[in-house]
């Protein structure tokens, strides 16, 4: 059982890791377990930047996008040195244990932390859906909604113009984030790497048929794993005669105040993490599956394979119409 843990950020930001800390450094405190919080990811476990938690050293962060604990990536920690270094700190203010937020390489962190000794939990924190194992991460509903409404500001002066606007989002290889704010803010196609496209058939074909019908403005929505959306832009201008304009909405998307859904999603991922430590579990991660907090074996959890929600997205083009 464990009476001494940290808690750390690791990876690329997203809004609700703030309401992840404040679970674990609440649910800790209120079961009489020592809470150290870690600078930096685990750079911050490496060069001691870690500092004793209280009630207070979360308040007022719920609503705060990024990470009060800040994030970095730590080539060092990468190495069999760096772990044990990490795990000879750890030992050495008697961390018992660590909940560790963030994706898939915070996580094989962990793992590996995990066999040097320290007891580590896993929580999915990433705007980009792509963790296999869970339904859902930490940021993704914010990222949609900053997406969804940037993309409502863009309609707005396209359907001025009578232009096609081409607009990627984030999600690295993972099309969750497209396809969702492409059904919501009425996408004419979405491109999304699980899905392989033609663009005549897809997209030109798809815009030509739209404005016979009297459609006169366009929104394309394509995930950043497609590449870049330069070529996409002049080929629909080129083949239909449309003004067209392309806008990459990036990091503004990992940004601002997280959702309802990302604080108690966050909230209640945060204090299953502590739940498993003070029960003595190490190496899980904790995950959502049909709307229930679960946990699995991290090593089981990596070798899950992502599924793309092909229904949602032929639904998407049948009614893009």
């Amino acid at each position: 059982m464990a009476k001494t843990i940290a808690v750390l950020t690791s990876g690329g930001d997203a809004p609700g890791m703030n309401a992840a800390v404040r679970a674990v450094a609440r649910a800790a405190l209120s079961k009489g377990i020592k809470v150290y919080g870690v600078r930096r990811g685990y750079n911050g476990l490496l060069n001691g930047d870690v500092f004793e938690m209280n009630l207070r050293s979360v308040s007022d962060i719920l609503s705060k996008g990024g990470t009060v604990l800040y994030t970095a990536r730590s080539p060092e920690f990468n190495t069999k040195e760096g772990v044990k270094k990490a795990a000879d700190n750890c030992r050495k203010l008697g961390i018992d244990g660590v909940v560790v937020i963030g994706g898939d390489g915070s996580f094989r962190g962990a793992r590996d932390l995990t066999g040097e000794g320290i007891p580590c939990i896993g929580v999915p924190g990433t705007i980009d859906n792509d963790i296999s194992s869970s339904d859902y991460t930490i940021g993704f509903d914010t990222a949609m909604n900053t997406a969804m409404e940037m993309i409502d500001k863009i309609r707005d002066t396209a359907q001025s113009h009578d232009r096609c606007s081409v607009v990627e989002v984030m999600g690295r290889r993972c099309g969750d984030i497209a396809l969702e704010v492409g059904i919501a803010i009425g996408a004419s196609a979405i491109l999304v790497p699980e899905v392989p496209y033609d663009l005549k058939k897809d997209v030109i074909d798809v815009l030509l048929k739209n404005r016979e019908t009297g459609k006169k403005h366009f929104i394309i929505v394509v995930a950043e794993g497609i590449g870049g959306i330069d070529g996409i832009v002049k080929e629909i201008e080129a083949q239909t005669g449309i003004e067209t304009r392309g806008t990459v909405l990036g990091h503004v998307q990992r940004g601002g105040s997280p959702t309802l859904r990302d604080r108690v999603v966050a909230s209640r991922m945060g204090y299953r993490a502590v739940e498993l430590l003070e029960e003595g579990q190490s190496n899980r991660v904790v995950v959502m599956k049909d709307n229930h907090i679960v946990d699995y074996d991290i090593s089981e959890a990596l070798a899950m394979k992502k599924q793309f929600n092909i229904k949602l997205f032929n639904i998407a083009h049948e009614i893009s119409i």
